[in-house]
């Protein structure tokens, strides 16, 4: 899956012209961090919220249905 990324940003960049942004996501703890630069920032940063959201919301959901199957 990163080889594939990293594939995919490197056809888009050659396509782009130069004209490129990025969103980065990050994790510490339950705290995510959220960076973006470029044109196209405001987008990209809602969409890594939106996904950072989804993550959090699987993962306390998954931890439950975990947690009552054990007992």
């Amino acid at each position: 899956m990163i080889c594939a990324g990293i594939i995919i940003l490197i056809v888009a960049v050659v396509l782009s012209n130069g004209y490129t942004g990025f969103g980065v996501l990050i994790f510490i703890g339950p705290f995510p961090i959220v960076i973006g630069a470029g044109p196209q920032t405001t987008w990209m940063v809602l969409f890594v919220l939106v996904l950072a959201i989804l993550s959090t919301a699987m993962f306390i959901i998954l931890h439950r249905e975990n947690k009552d199957a054990n007992t």
